[in-house]
């Protein structure tokens, strides 16, 4: 078969791979129908993962047919249509069983396209298959159902659950790609008093406008100047960093405020300064986390219901043997307007993210 592979920082190739096959009884092979790219898939042709070993295929996220099943995989079988999650989960260690799947210590977590070869080809072998894929619903699209597998779970748990994002609140979402868009949907489902978004690409800052976002500022228009005049100098009650750099991690924590919650989503490649000589006194809560994907189920329900815009997030697709095309669109987002990109079913060469 073939896969999009990583061969060290900077250098990749869709090209020939072994097919993957049942290696333990706890296994089922996927035949890839939609994959998506990542954020993360860039950090990791960055350098910045530095697990990633050369020679891997890359890819977390997807949908497909299960073709092969081991003997102990009891919830699907050949022929179901499944989303793929980007976590896997043992289910037995002490983490699983706190439905901390992120952590999992039993051979799951974030392995796929990280420790072993992902989904960004056109099978896929997934560990655990109980509790690493789900179920379809018919009604839901592999162009919308892949965008389950990691940026609405991540979104939603990483930055507005741990943020604790509830009714009246000023929510900053610092980065309207993919990641601080899904999050400016799900931070909607909690009533907040105002969303605000912030970004230095004007195509990502009126994608952000049509998600949900009530204002929206230019990173370089002083979004913390906005944050003070729209809460009376008080600051945001949660701030969601969805960018992965040390400016962006320090512009939330001036942004918050006292007594306030600073959620980190972004990948960091680079230490940031934590200015505890400013922070110690403002009892401020800064989570960090890899998803668990705990929510994907009730995510998947909400989907399938139309209450989540899974569609509106996605500008590109292609057929998958023009990954590596895909990635250059994605990668060049200022340039190409990329919000997501999907590979796989029909191809068109952009969608438009309706008007509002």
């Amino acid at each position: 078969m073939k896969g999009f592979v990583f061969h060290g920082p900077g250098q990749s190739a869709w090209e020939e791979v072994p097919d993957p096959a049942v290696k333990e009884p706890t296994d089922a092979v996927v035949r890839v129908e939609s994959v998506t790219i990542c954020g993360t898939d860039l950090h990791i042709l960055k350098g910045d993962v530095p697990e990633v070993r050369p020679g891997t295929v890359l890819g977390h996220e997807a949908v497909g047919e299960i073709v092969e099943v081991g003997g102990d995989v009891r919830t699907v079988r050949p022929g179901d249509r499944v989303l793929i999650s980007c976590i896997s989960a043992c289910g037995r260690c002490r983490y699983c069983r706190e439905s901390a799947y992120g952590q999992c210590r039993g051979g799951g977590g974030w392995i796929l396209g990280h420790r072993i070869d992902g989904t960004q080809a056109e099978y896929v072998r997934v560990p655990y298959a109980d509790l690493s894929v789900h179920a379809l619903p018919s009604a839901l699209e592999s162009k919308d159902a892949v965008l389950l597998a990691d940026i609405f779970p991540t979104s939603y748990e990483v930055g507005v659950l741990n943020g604790q994002v509830r009714p009246g609140d000023t929510v900053a979402v610092v980065g309207a790609g993919p990641i601080g868009l899904a999050a400016i949907a799900t931070a909607r489902l909690f009533a907040p008093e105002r969303i605000v978004a912030v970004d230095l690409a004007e195509s990502r800052l009126e994608a952000a406008r049509r998600l949900g976002a009530d204002v929206v500022s230019n990173a370089h228009e002083g979004p913390e100047k906005l944050i003070a005049d729209l809460t009376d100098g008080l600051g945001a009650d949660v701030v969601i960093e969805a960018v992965g750099v040390p400016e962006s991690f320090e512009l939330c924590t001036r942004m918050v405020r006292p007594g306030g919650h600073v959620a980190n989503i972004g990948v960091h490649g680079k230490p940031a300064t934590l200015h505890l000589e400013d922070l110690w006194i403002k009892n401020v809560t800064i989570t960090t986390g890899l998803v668990d994907t705990y929510s994907t189920p009730t995510l998947l329900r909400m989907a399938a219901a139309g209450r989540l815009p899974t569609a509106e997030l996605v500008t590109h697709t292609f057929e998958l043997e023009r990954m590596e095309e895909a990635y250059d669109v994605f990668a060049r987002a200022a340039d190409t307007g990329a919000i997501k990109v999907v590979l796989g079913g029909t191809p068109h060469d952009e969608v438009a993210v309706p008007a509002a």
